[in-house]
C-alpha cells in the first residue's frame, strides 16, 4: 500500500481559482462542488498557493464594518483570495508514493497536497479522503478473499 503512487489515486485536473477571485466566490465554489480546498494558480496554470475552507471561515476582518466572512458579500471591495491563501504549499509529484504523501500530510497536519509536474504546473490534488479510499478499497479486497458472510 505504501508503494502505491499518487498518480493512481489523485484527482486529476482539479478545480482551481486565481488570486484575484474573492473569498465569497471561492466559498461558493467549495460549497457547490462539495470540496474543502482549492489550488490557486496563475495564468500559466502554475501553482501559487492553496486556500482551504478553514482559511475562508477563519478569515480575519480587516478594518471594515463586516463582522464575519458571511458579511463580505455586502462589502463593495470584497477581500481577495490572495490575501488569505497559503503561498508555496507543500506539494508532491505524480510519482510520489502514497506513503510519502500521507507522511507529509500527517507531519504537517494538512488534509491535501497539490500534485505538480516538473514545470510546477498543477496536474492534480491528493487528499486524505483519496488515501482513505485507497486503504478501504484495498482492505475490502483482502476481506472479500475470506468470503465473510453475515451471521
Amino acid at each position: 500500500m505504501k508503494l502505491e503512487l499518487v498518480e493512481n489515486w489523485m484527482t486529476a485536473d482539479p478545480i482551481t481559482i486565481t488570486t484575484t477571485m474573492t473569498l465569497p466566490e471561492a466559498h461558493e465554489i467549495m460549497k457547490s462542488q462539495n470540496i474543502r480546498r482549492l489550488p490557486v494558480v496563475d495564468a500559466d496554470d502554475q501553482l501559487v498557493g492553496i486556500i482551504t475552507l478553514g482559511d475562508v471561515r477563519g478569515a480575519e476582518v480587516v478594518p471594515t464594518t463586516a463582522s464575519s466572512i458571511w458579511d463580505f458579500n455586502h462589502l463593495p471591495d470584497k477581500p481577495k483570495v490572495e490575501a488569505f491563501m497559503a503561498e508555496n504549499p507543500y506539494t508532491v509529484t505524480p510519482n510520489t508514493s502514497i506513503g510519502a504523501a500521507a507522511n507529509l500530510m500527517w507531519r504537517h497536519k494538512i488534509g491535501g497536497l497539490p500534485v505538480i509536474n516538473t514545470d510546477r504546473k498543477l496536474v492534480g490534488i491528493i487528499t486524505e479522503s483519496d488515501i482513505f479510499e485507497m486503504v478501504v478499497l484495498q482492505e475490502w479486497v483482502d476481506i472479500d478473499a475470506y468470503a465473510l458472510t453475515p451471521a
